[in-house]
């Protein structure tokens, strides 16, 4: 809802409710195949492929590793739910106390210096906030793990995308699998399109045919509760509001 648009509804007072929870298995999917690619050395194998070569590597599990997600909104509740399929270990940052189902270990923007100590994979589902811009820059990434990866499906403003080439460039980190950016389609002269243990998706981690029939639950639900004086769900509230 960082939409100019949006705003303007807000802030003349309209009530503004979004689909929150439409496109989240879609995009939990992505966050998985993402950490599977980069645990079973996906790439690899497929280079190894297209030069006809038979050289067996020796690929990981995500079984005990830690996934830390930045967010454990609809989208980071449902990467939590499958990662604990895997047997991860799960993380979860959220500014509420309010406990998030499949979250081992729950922690408030004050740890996040702990999160990504810890974490095999950073994950960033968090809306786009005041709060949130630039939020990933050179000391979280240095806190990170060198053998972390970084997932992005949040928005491109999150990270500093300067600082993040630098620690891709000098193995801060190990990798990095991003779908959003600063500036959308990530400009030809990136150097985030020629590094090797990036990968970039143009911002395409949630479209599914199954998302519009998520919403229109979600909407005819909302308009049922409108019609009959409920509370409404996914109800968008001002900057600053409790």
């Amino acid at each position: 809802v960082d939409a100019p648009a949006f705003q303007v509804i807000i802030d003349r007072g309209g009530l503004l409710t979004n689909s929150s929870g439409a496109s989240a298995p879609s995009i939990a999917q992505y966050v998985l195949a993402m950490m599977l690619h980069r645990a079973k050395r996906i790439d690899e194998w497929r280079d190894q492929q297209r030069r006809r070569e038979w050289t067996q590597l020796s690929p990981c599990e995500l079984t005990g590793q830690t996934a830390g997600i930045i967010g454990t909104g609809a989208i980071g509740g449902e990467v939590a739910r499958l990662a604990k399929a895997f047997r991860m270990r799960t993380i979860g940052m959220r500014r509420s106390a309010k406990r998030t189902p499949h979250i081992d270990e729950q922690v408030t923007p004050r740890r996040l210096p702990h999160l990504l100590k810890q974490s095999d994979f950073v994950i960033l589902a968090c809306p786009l906030t005041k709060e949130t811009e630039g939020l990933i820059g050179e000391r979280e990434l240095r806190a990170m793990k060198p053998t972390a990866t970084l997932i992005n499906v949040a928005r491109g403003r999150v990270i500093d995308e300067a600082w993040l080439i630098r620690a891709l460039e000098e193995r801060w980190i190990a990798g990095a699998c991003l779908d959003v950016f600063t500036v959308e389609p990530l400009p030809e002269s990136s150097p985030l399109w020629d590094m090797p243990d990036v990968i970039i998706t143009p911002h395409n981690s949630g479209p599914s045919p199954l998302n519009m029939g998520r919403a229109m639950a979600i909407f005819l639900d909302n308009l049922d509760r409108f019609a009959n004086g409920r509370k409404l769900r996914n109800l968008v509230r001002k900057a600053g509001a409790s």
